[in-house]
């Protein structure tokens, strides 16, 4: 999705951020550090650190990006948790050049959700 939204703003998005790259974040995504740290601690599940996450996301960004942040978080949260529990596996013929392009660059298949899809083996 970043990189679909890059493409058609006609900005530039490391993908690399995702897998904590530093200065990844710093140069087209407004607060991206920030937004990076915020999702970060909501995925690493420790409170101290998802508190001072969103005091920084909150004190450079303000409130309303807060929200919004914690928003699209909790509805992939969502959607992530709706295909895990329904073992819905990403099928060998509904990968594409991008899709594949992406999950490569970034290594997706380290994580242990990928042995749920058939391409993830």
């Amino acid at each position: 999705m970043l990189r679909v939204s890059a493409q058609t703003t006609g900005k530039e998005a490391d993908l690399n951020l995702i897998n904590g790259a530093e200065g990844a974040a710093e140069a087209d995504i407004p607060f991206g550090l920030e937004l990076a740290g915020f999702a970060e601690a909501l995925a690493g599940r420790d409170e101290g650190e998802l508190t001072e996450a969103r005091t920084r996301l909150l004190a450079a960004a303000g409130p309303a990006v807060l929200v919004d942040a914690a928003g699209v978080a909790a509805n992939f949260q969502r959607m992530v948790r709706i295909a895990d529990s329904t073992g819905i596996p990403v099928d060998q013929h509904s990968y594409n050049p991008l899709a594949n392009g992406v999950r490569e660059e970034l290594n997706l298949t380290r994580f242990h959700s990928a042995q749920n899809s058939a391409a993830g083996d």
